[in-house]
């Protein structure tokens, strides 16, 4: 995972000062790969919980994480039970490691 520790933190943080504590976070995508170089800090956020407002709070996580990790391609997907599950959420689920 090509994350450091301090990112790690700095995810957990935002998304549950954002999304409150009971929520996963799992990244997926290129930065799984430490061979790799490149690609976006792709995020995969699922709550047990409807998310009132979701769109508004992932737009909110977005911003918050490129001014605490700088100015990079961040990507998040949030689902909840009212998300209708498509091929990216799946390969997110199956693929994704726990930040």
């Amino acid at each position: 995972m090509r994350l450091t520790t301090r990112q790690r933190h700095i995810i957990r943080q935002c998304a549950d000062e954002i999304f409150g504590k009971d929520i996963s976070i799992q990244l997926f995508g290129l930065r799984l790969h430490d061979s790799l170089r490149g690609g976006d800090i792709d995020l995969l956020i699922e709550s047990q919980e409807i998310i009132p407002n979701k769109l508004e709070k992932t737009l909110r996580l977005t911003a918050r994480l490129q001014v605490h990790l700088g100015d990079q391609p961040i990507d998040v997907l949030v689902i909840d039970p009212e998300t209708a599950i498509n091929s990216i959420h799946q390969q997110a689920q199956l693929t994704g490691q726990p930040v």
